[in-house]
């Protein structure tokens, strides 16, 4: 049978190459002013937040380690060896990045596996620290702090 053109354009249509496309795992984390959006994905790299490396981003030893506890938790002890990711934080000081990116996180390995609900629930990463500033009122020093009270 000889094919025509027409033939041949519909063949071209009919194949679609596909493209195997790796889903990030996404998860917001809140911790008082602080918002962090993090994107996981399933592959060896680097995870940068605001565009730097997690390690120059917080510096110190311990902060380190509080960024990787949702990881540990679950039994990554290497989490740059298995994921890759992203991290954007707004508002706040460094306190309140690291326990936003910390519940972000959590969130994302959740999104991952669901088998994982146990052990972050259990080590309290799942859970908002809904704690916030309270505001300063009028006529005080600070939120309740008052002027001294003198009697003479």
């Amino acid at each position: 049978m000889v094919k025509t053109k027409k033939d041949i354009k519909t063949e071209d249509k009919s194949v679609k190459k596909t493209k195997i496309k790796i889903a990030p795992y996404v998860g917001l984390g809140r911790r008082k002013r602080s918002v962090a959006r993090v994107w996981l994905w399933e592959k060896k790299g680097d995870l940068m937040v605001n565009g730097k490396d997690i390690n120059e981003y917080f510096i110190s030893e311990k902060d380190q380690l509080l960024w990787k506890e949702p990881f540990h938790t679950v039994g990554v002890s290497h989490p740059l060896a298995r994921f890759s990711g992203s991290v954007k934080v707004r508002g706040g000081g460094i306190t309140g990045h690291i326990g936003a990116v910390q519940l972000g996180v959590a969130r994302a390995l959740l999104k991952y596996n669901e088998d994982f609900r146990e052990k972050l629930r259990g080590g309290g990463f799942l859970t908002r620290d809904s704690r916030e500033v309270e505001r300063k009122k009028p006529y005080l020093r600070k939120a309740r702090k008052r002027q001294q009270y003198s009697k003479r």
